[in-house]
C-alpha cells in the first residue's frame, strides 16, 4: 500500500457521514417531493431522521477505523428508519463498515463499496433497471473500482463515482419500477426519478466532496 496516497481513515469516513447528514437537510425537500409522486412521500424525511440519529451516535464513538463509523451508523439507521429505507442503507453501511477495518487505499474502498452494494441487492433483490438505489449505486461502484484499478488516488475515484451516481439517477426518470411501492403504479412511474437513486447520488456526491478536502 502507498502511504503517500491519501487513506480512507476513521475522520474521512466521520466527515463523510456529517456531510450527507447535511447535504440530506438540505435536500429533504425534494427528496420528498420525488417521492411523493411514486412513492409514500417520506424518503426525505426518513433519511433527515436516520442521519440526524447517525450524528448524535457518532458522537460517542471512540477513533478506531473506518469501518466503526460506517458500522454504527448502519446500525441506527436500521433501528431508527422507517420503509425501505432504513433497511436497504444501513445494511449498506455495515457492509461496507465490515470490509473497512483499517484506513484504507482506493481498491479497498471500491471492494467495501461493492459489498455494500451486494447487500442492498440481497435485501432488495433489485437489478440494474428496476428503478430503485441499485441504478445508481452500480454505475458508482463500476466507475470507482475502475479510477482505482488505473491508479486514480481517493478524491478522482470518489468523483468519478459521484458523476456516475448523478447519471444513473437521471437515468431512472424513464423507466418503470420493479421493485418496491413505485411498482404499484406500473406504467404510471415512468418520467419520474427514483428518489432512492436520488438520495444514493447524495452519499457519492458528499464522498467526493469530503475526499476533495
Amino acid at each position: 500500500m502507498d502511504f503517500d496516497t491519501p487513506l480512507f481513515d476513521f475522520s474521512l469516513a466521520e466527515a463523510w457521514i456529517r456531510a450527507i447528514a447535511a447535504a440530506v437537510e438540505k435536500e429533504q425537500a425534494r427528496l420528498t417531493e420525488l417521492d411523493s409522486a411514486i412513492g409514500d412521500g417520506d424518503h426525505g424525511s426518513n433519511l433527515q431522521r436516520g442521519f440526524t440519529a447517525a450524528l448524535t451516535a457518532l458522537d460517542d464513538l471512540q477513533p478506531a477505523g473506518p469501518g466503526a463509523v460506517l458500522t454504527k451508523t448502519g446500525t441506527t439507521l436500521i433501528s431508527k428508519v422507517g420503509g425501505a429505507s432504513g433497511p436497504l442503507y444501513g445494511k449498506a453501511f455495515r457492509a461496507v463498515g465490515a470490509a473497512l477495518p483499517e484506513p484504507a487505499d482506493p481498491a479497498t474502498v471500491a471492494e467495501a463499496l461493492s459489498a455494500g452494494l451486494d447487500a442492498i441487492r440481497t435485501l432488495g433483490k433489485a437489478r440494474p433497471g428496476d428503478k430503485t438505489i441499485v441504478d445508481a449505486w452500480t454505475p458508482a461502484v463500476a466507475a470507482f473500482r475502475h479510477a482505482a484499478a488505473t491508479g486514480a488516488a481517493l478524491p478522482e475515484a470518489a468523483a468519478a463515482a459521484a458523476e456516475a451516481a448523478d447519471q444513473g439517477a437521471r437515468d431512472t426518470v424513464p423507466l418503470q419500477a420493479r421493485k418496491g411501492r413505485a411498482s404499484y403504479l406500473g406504467e404510471r412511474s415512468i418520467g419520474h426519478q427514483d428518489p432512492g437513486a436520488t438520495s444514493t447520488a447524495l452519499l457519492f456526491r458528499t464522498l467526493a466532496d469530503v475526499t476533495a478536502g
